[in-house]
C-alpha cells in the first residue's frame, strides 16, 4: 500500500520536467568573434550560426560553434551599458545559460516555476525556414540559468533567428563528442541548497559525494544526474581550511557562483590531449611520483601508460570501470574557467581519486597567484 507522503513524492517525479539533454551552452563573452575564432583554432569547433546586426537582432553578437553533439554559443553585447556587457565586466568571460532539449518548453517551464525554479523568461517562440524554436529560461546559482530548448524543426541542430555560416573558415576536429558534465561552484553553506532544488525542481537524483582536504584547503561536493544520465553536475562548496582553496578563489575572481570547469568526452584521450598541447592549450601536471605505482591502484588498463605519463593524463577506477582525464589551465585571464578532457571505459563517477591531485596541482598554481 503507497502512503500519503510516498504518493506526492511520485506525483512530484512524474511532473518534473523531461530534460533530454544539454542543447547548448551559451557564454557570455568580451569579443564573440575573437572567442569564437579561439575555439575554432584551439578546440577544433566549427562555426555553424551567427547572429547581430545583420539578422535583425539590434543589442548583441553571438556566434555558434559544433563539435560532435557539443554546441556552444559565444554572445557579446554591443553597448557598454548592456547587461552582457556589465554581466561581463563583473564575472569575465563565464557561462551563462547551461540549456536543456525538451519536448515540451512550456510545460517544463511552467513545471519548474510550480515546483519553486525563479522565473527569467517565459516561453517564446523563433520561427525559421526548417520550422520553429520553443525557449523558456528559470535562473539557478548566481547569474546563471537554465533555457529549455523546443526544436520544432526540420534540422534539429539549426537555429532561428540565426543565420547559417554556410562557408566557414576550416576547422579541424579533435575528437570531442559530448559534454560530460558541468562543474560548478557555489558559496559556502549553499551546497544542500542546491543538490535539493536540482532534485525537487529538475528531477535529477544525487549519485556522489566526496569531500576533499589537503595541507592547505579544503572542499565539499556533491553530484547530481538527470533521469536519463545524459546531464551531469558536480557541485562544490569551499570547506573550512588553513588557506583560500581553489573553490573560494573562483568565487572571489568571478564574483559569485558559476560554472568552474566544462568536461567534454573523447573517444582517444591522449590524440585529444596531443592536439589541444599542438594548439596552444596547457594543462595542470600531475606530481612526479603519481604514476609510479598506477597499476596497483588502478589495476590493467588498456590505455598506453608511457603516453599518459608523458601527457599527464590522471587515471581512476570505479565498480564499472576506469576512466582517464586531464584538467586544463583557465582559458581566459581571470583564474575561473576551464576544461575537462575525459575518457570513459565503463567508469561512471568524477575520478574520486585524482580530485586531490588536482586540488594539489591547482594550489600550485595560487601560490604562483599569491592567493593560497
Amino acid at each position: 500500500m503507497t502512503t500519503g507522503n510516498n504518493a506526492a513524492a511520485s506525483s512530484q517525479i512524474e511532473n518534473v520536467p523531461q530534460l533530454k539533454g544539454i542543447d547548448y551552452i551559451e557564454l557570455y563573452v568580451g569579443n564573440a568573434q575573437q572567442a569564437a575564432h579561439f575555439y575554432r583554432t584551439t578546440f577544433g569547433f566549427t562555426p555553424i550560426a551567427s547572429a547581430g546586426p545583420e539578422t535583425g537582432v539590434r543589442d548583441r553578437v553571438s556566434f555558434v560553434v559544433a563539435q560532435g553533439d557539443i554546441r556552444l554559443i559565444f554572445t557579446s553585447a554591443l553597448d557598454a551599458d548592456h547587461p552582457i556587457a556589465r554581466h561581463v565586466a563583473l564575472h569575465g568571460d563565464g557561462v551563462k545559460d547551461i540549456a536543456f532539449t525538451v519536448d515540451d518548453a512550456t510545460y517544463a517551464f511552467e513545471q519548474a516555476v510550480r515546483l519553486g525554479a525563479h522565473p527569467i523568461a517565459e516561453p517564446v517562440v523563433t520561427d525559421g525556414p526548417t520550422g520553429q524554436l520553443t525557449k523558456a529560461t528559470i535562473g539557478v546559482y548566481g547569474d546563471t540559468i537554465h533555457s529549455f530548448i523546443q526544436r520544432d524543426i526540420v534540422d534539429g541542430a539549426s537555429f532561428p533567428g540565426y543565420q547559417v555560416i554556410k562557408n566557414p573558415l576550416p576547422a579541424t576536429p579533435i575528437g570531442l563528442m559530448a559534454v560530460d558534465h558541468v562543474a560548478v561552484c557555489v558559496d559556502a553553506g549553499t551546497l544542500e541548497q542546491w543538490v535539493a532544488f536540482y532534485k525537487q525542481v529538475l528531477g535529477f537524483e544525487q549519485l556522489h559525494e566526496e569531500n576533499i582536504e589537503t595541507a592547505y584547503s579544503a572542499m565539499n561536493s556533491k553530484a547530481v544526474q538527470n533521469r536519463s544520465g545524459q546531464i551531469k553536475f558536480p557541485m562544490m562548496e569551499p570547506a573550512p581550511s588553513k588557506r583560500t582553496s581553489q573553490i573560494e578563489e573562483y568565487l572571489s575572481y568571478y564574483h559569485g557562483p558559476g560554472v568552474q570547469h566544462i568536461a567534454v568526452l573523447s573517444a582517444d584521450i591522449v590524440g585529444t590531449v596531443r592536439a589541444l598541447r599542438a594548439n596552444g592549450i596547457e594543462f595542470r601536471q600531475a606530481p612526479g611520483t603519481y604514476f609510479d605505482m598506477l597499476e596497483e591502484r588502478v589495476g590493467k588498463i588498456a590505455a598506453d601508460v608511457a603516453a599518459l605519463r608523458d601527457l599527464h593524463i590522471l587515471v581512476d577506477r570505479d565498480a564499472w570501470g576506469y576512466l582517464m582525464q586531464i584538467f586544463g589551465k583557465p582559458v581566459q585571464s581571470r583564474p575561473t574557467l576551464f576544461c575537462e578532457i575525459i575518457q570513459r571505459a565503463g567508469a561512471r563517477g568524477f575520478g574520486s581519486g585524482n580530485i586531490k591531485a588536482l586540488f594539489e596541482s591547482i594550489e600550485r598554481e595560487q601560490a604562483l597567484r599569491g592567493t593560497l
